[in-house]
């Protein structure tokens, strides 16, 4: 018996491995891959993270990330708007970030068990049970779901949202050519938007969102990007410009941005498989990293304080929704703006004259330092 099993080693996970270890609980990670490895995901993360990574002992200084400090956007037609971040954030690759917090959670004391899927998990007697793929089983009072955006889990669990097709695919490369590395630009295009910042070594994570249609009408990711993506002149300077650095890019199908809920069968639910914000609006790394600190809080407080289960999940359920709901519902909004061509351009035009508006709308996707 554990005292908490953790399925899932994103940033949630990590974060609140590390956090609880060192408190001197006994915890458990699973992880289907091994460190470290690749994700697709955006690689920008919000300066409000700051605090809680050094009071963890896992300050990313020594990592070299990129300081970000400017912003830039562009409608499809390559229509563009600039702003200062106010708070700022860095770059740091998930490959590196992800593998470095790995070896602080092994240094507190945190169990892996990397390479293995938790197949199914079991509520009785106030106790979970989980079953990994290999036949493993282990036993925990607490469990924290934290295994990202979509998961066999999900449909075990019978979470709406997964039986529910989304139109969404992700795809992610990293690529060197000359940019500015204190910026992160956003382009639109027909049907999606892709990121672009800088990360460690020289080198930029390039990201993108767009819809299943998109690729089944073109075939192929090279002849989509060519036909779609190209229309916009700096989305085109960047495919004509950039060393790729990836035999093949990284791909994800069946992003949701779909409502969730942030407990299952009493189990805690941390960073995308709680609630995933719309890439455009940045941050969900930051956005993970706080999910962990918040779940780390709940059950510190309920194996300090007589091991009252209504009181942990109500303390969750609410400390959660205080702090993520109102982004998440503006992201979900924001989101049906843009990879519309006309409403993209139209909302380019109008925040380019409203400076204040688009200081606003990033002030409430993005957090406080905590």
């Amino acid at each position: 018996m554990e005292d908490i099993v953790i399925i899932g080693g994103g940033l949630a996970g990590l974060i609140s491995s590390i956090g609880l270890a060192r408190q001197g609980l006994a915890v458990t990670l699973v992880e289907k891959k091994a460190y470290p490895f690749h994700r697709v995901c955006g690689e920008y993360v919000s300066n409000e993270v700051l605090p809680y990574l050094a009071a963890l002992g896992a300050d990313p200084a020594p990592l070299q990330p990129v300081r970000i400090s400017r912003f830039l956007l562009s409608s499809p037609s390559g229509r563009t708007l600039e702003a200062n971040l106010d708070l700022g954030g860095w770059g740091l690759s998930r490959y590196t970030l992800d593998h470095f917090l790995y070896q602080v959670a092994l240094q507190q004391g945190v169990r892996f068990h990397t390479r293995r899927q938790a197949e199914k998990v079991t509520f009785s007697h106030d106790a979970f049970t989980i079953q990994l793929a290999d036949g493993l089983t282990l036993q925990a009072p607490v469990v924290l779901g934290a295994y990202g955006k979509r998961a066999s889990l999900d449909r075990n669990l019978n979470r709406p949202f997964f039986r529910q097709r989304s139109p969404y695919i992700g795809v992610k490369y990293h690529v060197r050519l000359p940019l500015p590395k204190d910026q992160i630009a956003l382009h639109n295009f027909k049907d999606g938007y892709a990121g672009i910042s800088a990360v460690e070594n020289d080198r930029y994570c390039f990201c993108y969102l767009t819809t299943r249609q998109n690729l089944r009408t073109h075939g192929t990711i090279p002849a989509m990007e060519k036909a779609v993506l190209h229309q916009n002149p700096h989305l085109r300077r960047i495919f004509q410009e950039a060393e790729f650095l990836y035999a093949q890019p990284e791909v994800i199908n069946e992003v949701s941005f779909a409502t969730k809920s942030c407990l299952e069968d009493h189990m805690l639910m941390c960073g995308d498989a709680a609630g995933m914000i719309a890439p455009l609006c940045g941050n969900g790394m930051a956005m993970a990293i706080h999910s962990g600190k918040l779940a780390t809080e709940q059950v510190l407080t309920y194996f300090t304080n007589g091991r009252n289960r209504e009181q942990l999940e109500q303390g969750y359920s609410k400390a959660w929704k205080n702090q993520f709901a109102t982004r998440l519902q503006i992201g979900r909004a924001v989101q049906r703006l843009f990879g519309h061509p006309v409403l993209t351009e139209l909302a380019v035009g109008a925040l380019k004259q409203l400076p204040s508006a688009v200081q606003l709308l990033m002030r409430q996707t993005h957090g406080q330092p905590f």
